[in-house]
């Protein structure tokens, strides 16, 4: 399986660039029967999905669910063969017989139903969870949204019934692929129990994450029914949840955590070598091989090491990059002294943000987004930072860790113009299918960490130790091409890799060390951010060559947002159709 499947793999990403490239290049063809069975197709199966809970309805209001996702066995079997059938359907369509829009949405799609696909071969649902976040605390945030109406308080206590038999899926899952090698190393998981004692050791049912929907219930919903539902909560949290979680911490600390693999290379799992290969595939949306991406991420260390030994001149300060790296790790005035601190400096770049905006985008979303502490029981092994529409997540656990000069390139990343404001600009868009608004890591990752390097056009990086931070991050995201690809095809050590960002990176130790476990337990994701930037920024430079003096940095901004979360040929091969068109905005009405 593993030759027939790795190669099928590189065949559709080669066949995706060449049919992008052949898209753009394509005459106009109105809308005919090959769209129509192409929407059909689509339409069928997101409902499908819908109501598999593999997505979540953007249509109904509602928005909880009064059950859990099955996920046992027998349905994964039959999700990969209803995946497998749409797939055989999308072969039957001819593209050059698609219109533009729909031949964007193709590429797009079939990519998403391959991923999904090679997600269900290699049985992924086996191994639910990595060093950084799980099932579990996946369920754990979704209790800390608020609930508005009668209806959903009923269905979420429904939900929470139902915790019994979904965490039983998990662990017969979990079970198998304990039984066949397929689980994250051993090192990555120590300590990540914590997530779920905060749950068992929690005093009461009120004290647990999952009974804050009723602490702040609708004013409008009467006192007497309030607290008829506060009671209904306490019960179901004490009935069906806390038991669930008892059993999940027995079973991760006597059966799964002692057996785990302790090999940390993805290569060495069952079929190894095509599954990191469909990773590379699903997170960079290229054909690259494990060794040329390799090769890329040294190349591009050794660049920034260029910059930023030039940026070690402009702050005088004497002794080489080691030295200056522990200078940066060690002295006061770089780390803030409480939470509030490092909040209110995310707050303050992402509004300096807000007053450069209009020169750089026409096109401004209309969600906003609030700056809010990583809550408690995941901070420990989390991110420094993450963002999305409406939130910006920061990290003020261990402070010292948390260093001030890297917040105006982690904020860009993760607020605006990133993730914060490129989501809502993709969901903000008329008429497109809604499994465009699926993620795609490289492009994502990719315009965010762009967004970084835009900061210093923007004027963003006020000292030279924040425009240090940058080009640590920009370091960060080139190591990890280095790192992924040294773990998991090189046989590289988890020392090597932490070594490897020790000696290029301004990281903090302990960001290195949750990194680095991340990287290991979650084989490819890594590669996507530094990858995406590159194809960004070259289809840019192609861009101004181009166009010259009629280059508009906003109608090209305003271009690579308004296409959306899609594979990067497809992206290439829409900034080849700007230049064609002379860079005009894809927004004509806008001043």
């Amino acid at each position: 399986m593993e030759k027939k499947f790795s190669a099928a793999i590189a065949g559709a990403c080669m066949l995706l660039a060449v049919t992008a490239t052949q898209a753009a290049q394509a005459p106009a063809v109105k809308p005919g029967p090959a769209d129509a069975q192409f929407k059909a197709i689509y339409t069928q199966e997101w409902k499908w999905r819908i109501s598999q809970k593999q997505e979540e309805d953007e249509d109904d209001d509602n928005g909880v669910s009064s059950s859990l996702p099955r996920i046992d066995a027998a349905t994964q079997k039959q999700r990969l063969a209803y995946w497998q059938g749409v797939m055989k359907k999308l072969d039957g369509i001819s593209q050059d017989k698609l219109s533009a829009p729909e031949r964007i949405n193709y590429q797009v799609y079939k990519a998403q139903i391959a991923a999904l696909i090679a997600g269900q071969v290699f049985r992924e649902y086996e191994k639910p969870l990595n060093a950084d976040t799980a099932f579990w605390s996946n369920m754990a945030s979704g209790a800390r949204k608020p609930l508005t109406n009668e209806k959903q308080y009923r269905d979420y206590l429904k939900q929470l019934s139902d915790t019994p038999r979904y965490f039983d899926e998990e662990m017969d899952n979990m079970r198998a692929g304990l039984a066949r090698g397929f689980t994250p190393p051993k090192v990555t998981l120590i300590g990540r129990d914590s997530s779920i004692t905060s749950v068992t050791d929690a005093k009461t049912p009120q004290d647990t994450v999952f009974y804050l929907p009723f602490k702040t219930m609708p004013a409008t919903m009467p006192a007497a029914q309030q607290e008829a539902l506060r009671a209904e909560g306490v019960k179901a949290i004490q009935a069906w949840v806390l038991p669930a979680y008892g059993k999940l911490l027995k079973f991760m600390r006597e059966e799964y955590v002692p057996k785990a693999r302790t090999e940390l290379a993805a290569e060495s799992l069952p079929d190894g070598k095509a599954y990191y290969q469909s990773k590379i595939v699903e997170f960079t949306t290229t054909s690259m091989s494990a060794d040329q991406i390799h090769k890329i991420g040294l190349s591009e260390m050794a660049k920034i090491r260029g910059e930023m030994q030039d940026v070690i001149k402009q702050t005088g300060f004497e002794g080489d990059l080691p030295a200056f790296l522990q200078f940066l790790r060690t002295d006061p005035r770089f780390y803030a002294k409480t939470p509030e601190e490092l909040l209110m400096r995310s707050a303050w770049v992402a509004k300096k943000f807000d007053g450069k905006v209009g020169q750089y985008f026409g096109y401004l979303p209309r969600r906003r987004f609030a700056v809010i502490p990583v809550p408690d029981d995941q901070a420990p092994f989390y991110t420094s930072g993450r963002g999305g529409p409406g939130v910006y997540l920061v990290n003020t656990y261990n402070l010292p860790a948390r260093a001030l000069y890297s917040m105006p390139a982690l904020t860009l990343h993760e607020s605006a113009p990133g993730h914060a404001f490129q989501m809502p600009v993709a969901m903000e868009q008329k008429g497109r299918p809604p499994f465009r608004n699926a993620y795609i890591s490289a492009y994502g990752e990719g315009w965010a960490l762009y967004s970084e390097r835009l900061g210093v056009e923007m004027g963003m990086y006020e000292t030279p130790y924040e425009v240090f931070g940058m080009l640590s991050y920009q370091a960060w995201r080139a190591a990890r091409l280095v790192v992924d690809t040294g773990i998991h095809s090189k046989g590289w050590t988890r020392k090597q890799a932490q070594d490897y960002l020790h000696d290029n990176t301004a990281l903090s130790d302990h960001e290195i060390e949750t990194e680095v476990d991340r990287y290991i337990s979650w084989p490819g994701q890594a590669l996507s951010y530094y990858l995406g930037e590159m194809s960004i920024i070259n289809a840019r430079k192609k861009a101004e060559a181009a166009l010259g003096s009629k280059f508009d940095i906003r109608a090209f901004h305003d271009t690579v947002l308004q296409l959306g979360s899609v594979p990067l040929p497809v992206l290439e091969a829409r900034i080849d159709t700007f230049i064609a068109e002379g860079g005009k905005s894809p927004y004509p009405n806008l001043d």
